[in-house]
């Protein structure tokens, strides 16, 4: 990856000078292969060209001599080799070189995910779906983090591995400024503590990788072939028949060995200047290396011996290592070491004019697809969780909804991967984890429909005149909620009753979408993790309003003039209100743009619209966009030449349609957004957000939308955005010679606010873009990107980004003084990502017996996870080596039931909410049954927490005496920002 690997000129260092004396330096020498899940070719195919090779050809070449090790990082590849292609030879082996720690796993989660744009709850899966088989299979707990290529380092990743039982961890792309200057300084390492709440309870050593990053030196001064890498480049779609790939490196021989081992020794004493030790991680691999590990592994062992031979000569010493071999040895030393707060590494650029900032926006389809996959296994994990425990014997086959489950667990793992949710793949690759996807998701809703009881259709009663549709709704979440779902109806009237047969407020309306097509809105009360059925009648002769038919509103739409930018005149005197209990928003009739938002206290000038910055398509006239990379050749533009408006007055919900048309005579818009208003939610939390929904696209080539609000808020170009929807970041705006545009650009996972000391402007998300302040009072969300350019390399790997989708994302917006929206935009946003789900079913049979009862938790925690894992070992770690050693094979427990559960507030941030949180596990989940037994694990589940003793490193800064949490009688208490881990089990 020319692009994602940058190899400065090498220089040559003649001696190495160590704190004044000459001290003989220790190369740790890790071999490892970067093995995209994903990224250019499917893992279909890099199995078949690479990936199996490189795991059968390792273990053969280790098994073979005493002294080679390797270390092993995504699992997605490892598995599909464990369960496909690996022989019981190759597994006996692969056990044998774990005991004798030479085969090493490193994250161990299935992928090596994206740290920008993924959701933290989706990191915890995708690493729990990882730990969970290596423990599993053959007891070993991963204890080090290799994040070599993400594209900038999250301060949640760090926090996370911490709570996983992690060491150490190690980072490597960050600015190319600052690694500059870190380097010169020797500050390349340091201890993290990512969570201004947590601190130092869960701060993690973190190595950051010098400017050759992850892969060894290409250059070689005597040969035109890449450096070290001996088996040369994987070849697609087949391996050679004769073995012989491109570019392998000459061969160590007596011709070649001393000049090999003065370019590897010049480039271990560069690198040792740039770190306190003498001790110096040599990453010995690059992207899918080792595909044959018998060439690799035999000249390096000839040339190692040579230099260790030599070692007075040089002033070095070379050794195989393994990531712990290094860390270990580090932490020997004992030294103090600086602390780095919870600043995180982003965004981040390679060179003045690569900002790498581009894929917060890239694949906004795939962007939304997989965190609507992770909401779909969020829903359907805690309702089988429901089931299994209510009806042990039911009907719902178990090991069948299991493998339901773990398909789409497998598929939304899959795509945290640091080129897959971040649409920096080739398109055949996108296709790819879609299809994984969509896979999953209807795996998820045949066992969603299959516990609800069947599919669903239109259905035509007993009194034989009444058309109506059975729907059964289910909140995910441990809140009672109180909201507004919508479905689409063929008629043009509807009647809602729940349960208890009463008519339920709703609202009728013509689709914006079809002439043919009504969207009926209903008003939903649930209590958490409770289901309740809902009957649509669809009245087929006229309708009293004195009847059930009164409760429904059917709404009008009302048509504005379309307004052209050019003839705007007198702006600001034609307003139309829109209300609720909580807002009043003003229409400029004169511009049919939003003019203003008032909240309870004060009015804030508002304006919405779309705008474009037209990007560079040709290498050859200045910087490009790309999948990755975001360089703005001036400011945007307005994307627009006149707007048509329509407005919905409702009793549910009031809908603002605005049209976008990007050239007057336009017949069709290029964009458009609807603002639903909810009405009648007062005292409610439903009252506070205007949902948004865009329609964006195609777009034309080298095109980047923008969605601009632009306020009355004085907040300075500050903005706030999530890390993974885990913790808020203060982003000031910074002036850059080059860029400044795309290097004030940053990830919105979650949500992302502007502020000023009266009011706040909220923005919440449910999936990820890039969002930037670039003037006072303006927030900009990119919302889709079209991109096109003749670099060779993006041709090559097809890396353009042609994307000629439609895009249809949803952000909710919230107005209010900032102590009011503290209190509340972490709970919006859940609720955003968990919105309810409806199912249509058959004429019902009893599932639920009796009412469900409500499982809540308290509004500052949030039950992150609520599932069935079905794995099969033993809670007790000896228990388990005991039936690993015996070849025993356990079956799977279906009764152990994994729950975390996450404190949303930040010490200080809420005066109430910021409190820890005591609560009693077998009342909260007495809704669900008799809960007996509560054993706390680490993050993953691997580590029984009274178990886990990680190394403590010396810092610079003093300790100070830290909460400890012990669970009695089921009293947990729960502080702020914390995220607690439990096997729990039922009576």
């Amino acid at each position: 990856r020319t692009k994602t690997t940058w190899l400065p000129t090498f220089f040559k260092i003649s001696s190495f000078m160590f704190h004044g004396t000459k001290k003989r330096i220790q190369a740790f020498v890790i071999p490892h292969s970067h093995m995209d899940v994903g990224w250019v070719y499917t893992v279909q195919e890099s199995m078949h060209a690479y990936a199996s090779n490189v795991y059968s050809s390792v273990v053969e070449e280790l098994s073979r001599v005493k002294s080679r090790k390797f270390i092993a990082v995504e699992q997605e590849f490892f598995r599909l080799w464990w369960v496909n292609v690996a022989t019981d030879w190759h597994k006996k082996q692969v056990r044998q070189l774990l005991k004798e720690g030479r085969l090493e796993f490193i994250i161990g989660g299935q992928v090596m995910h994206d740290e920008a744009v993924t959701d933290v709850d989706d990191a915890i899966l995708q690493l729990t779906e990882g730990h969970g088989f290596l423990y599993e299979t053959f007891g070993v707990r991963p204890r080090f983090g290799w994040h070599v290529d993400p594209f900038g380092a999250s301060a949640t990743t760090p926090v996370l591995f911490a709570l996983a039982g992690f060491d150490a961890h190690l980072i490597s792309r960050i600015d190319y400024d600052l690694k500059d200057d870190m380097q010169k300084n020797k500050k390349l390492q340091f201890v993290w503590r990512g969570s201004p709440s947590l601190k130092e309870k869960q701060e993690i050593f973190t190595h950051t990788m010098d400017q050759f990053s992850y892969c060894t030196p290409s250059y070689l001064p005597f040969s035109n072939r890449s450096g070290f890498y001996w088996n040369g480049v994987a070849l697609f779609p087949d391996p050679p028949k004769d073995g012989i790939y491109p570019n392998m490196s000459l061969p160590v021989t007596k011709e070649t060995v001393e000049l090999y081992a003065q370019t590897m020794v010049d480039n271990i004493k560069q690198r040792a200047q740039w770190f306190r030790t003498s001790h110096v991680l040599w990453p010995w691999g690059c992207d899918k290396q080792f595909f044959n590990a018998s060439v690799q592994f035999m000249n390096m062992d000839v040339l190692m011996n040579y230099i260790n031979t030599h070692s007075d000569k040089y002033g070095v010493a070379v050794q195989y290592a393994t990531l712990q071999d290094y860390f270990q040895t580090v932490h020997q030393t004992n030294l103090s070491w600086d602390v780095r707060g919870n600043q995180d590494f982003l965004p981040y650029s390679t060179e003045p004019f690569q900002a790498w900032t581009g894929f917060y926006g890239s694949r906004n389809v795939l962007k939304g697809v997989a965190r609507r996959a992770s909401s779909l296994l969020y829903a359907a994990e805690s309702l089988f969780t429901r089931y299994r425990i209510s009806y042990p014997d039911g009907p719902v086959q178990r090991e069948w909804a299991l493998d339901k489950l773990k398909a789409l667990r497998w598929a939304v793992s899959e795509v945290q991967h640091h080129d897959g949710i971040t649409g920096t793949e080739s398109p055949k690759v996108a296709d790819m984890y879609m299809e994984h996807l969509m896979q999953g998701m209807m795996g998820a809703e045949e066992l969603l429909a299959v516990i609800l009881s069947n599919k669903g259709f239109v259905v035509v009663s007993d009194s034989g005149n009444v058309l109506e549709q059975h729907i059964i709704v289910y909140n995910p979440l441990a809140w009672n909620i109180s909201t507004y779902i919508n479905i689409s109806v063929a008629y043009a009237m509807a009647v809602v009753l729940d349960d208890d047969g009463k008519a339920v407020p709703a609202q009728i309306q013509q689709s914006m979408e079809s002439s043919t097509v009504y969207d009926l809105f209903f008003v939903v009360e649930l209590g958490g993790l409770q289901y309740r059925k809902y009957i649509v009648q669809f009245p087929q002769s006229h309708c009293d309003t004195g009847s059930a038919c009164g409760a429904t509103h059917v709404a009008r739409v009302v048509t504005f003039k379309k307004k052209n930018v050019s003839q705007w005149k007198r702006t600001g005197r034609k307003l139309l209100p829109v209300l609720n209990e909580c807002y009043k928003l003003m229409f400029d009739q004169e511009t049919n743009l939003l003019h203003s938002i008032t909240d309870r206290q004060m009015r804030v000038r508002v304006q919405q619209d779309f705008w474009e910055y037209e990007a560079n398509g040709d290498v050859h006239s200045g910087p490009i966009s790309d999948n990755y990379i975001f360089t703005a050749s001036g400011s945007a533009i307005p994307a627009y030449k006149s707007v048509a408006m329509e407005i919905v007055p409702g009793k549910v919900v009031s809908e603002i349609r605005q049209y976008f048309y990007r050239e007057e005579e336009d017949k069709n818009h290029t964009y458009s957004v609807v603002t639903r208003v909810p009405v009648g939610f007062e005292g409610r939390l439903a009252c506070f957000r205007l949902e948004q929904s865009y329609k964006v696209g195609p777009l034309e080539i080298n095109r980047e939308t923008v969605f601009r609000t632009r306020t009355s808020l004085k907040n300075n170009r500050t903005l706030f955005t999530d890390n993974n929807g885990y913790q808020m970041m203060k982003r000031t705006y910074k002036t850059f010679v080059n860029n400044t545009i795309a290097r004030n650009y940053y990830p919105m996972v979650r949500a992302a606010y502007i502020q000023d000391d009266s009011s706040r402007v909220v923005f919440l998300g449910e999936r990820a873009h890039g969002v930037a302040s670039l003037s006072q009072g303006q927030l900009e969300v990119m919302l889709h990107r079209r991109l096109w350019n003749n670099q060779e390399w993006n041709l090559g790997y097809n890396l353009t980004l042609n994307d000629s989708s439609v895009v249809r994302p949803v952000l909710w917006m919230m107005l209010g003084s900032p102590s009011a929206l503290s209190s509340i935009y972490q709970q919006e946003a859940l609720e955003l990502q968990h919105r309810p789900v409806v199912m249509p079913i058959d004429q019902p049979q009893k599932f639920s017996g009796p009412f469900v009862q409500p499982v809540v938790v308290p509004q500052n925690l949030h039950m992150q996870t609520l599932s069935i894992p079905g794995w099969n070992y033993s809670p007790d770690h000896t228990q388990h080596l005991h039936s690993l050693n015996l070849g025993r094979k356990s079956e799977i427990d279906f009764d152990r039931i994994l729950l975390r559960i996450t404190h949303l507030y930040e010490g200080g941030e809420d005066p109430v909410l910021s409190q820890p949180t005591v609560i009693n596990l077998k009342e909260v989940m007495r809704g669900i049954g008799e809960l007996t037994r509560v054993q706390e694990r680490s993050l993953t589940g691997t580590w029984n927490i009274s178990d886990l003793q990680r190394w403590s490193w010396k810092t610079n800064e003093k300790q100070i005496d830290f909460f400890s949490c012990t669970t009695q009688d089921f009293n947990v208490t729960i502080y702020p920002k914390e995220i607690r881990t439990f096997f729990i089990y039922f009576k």
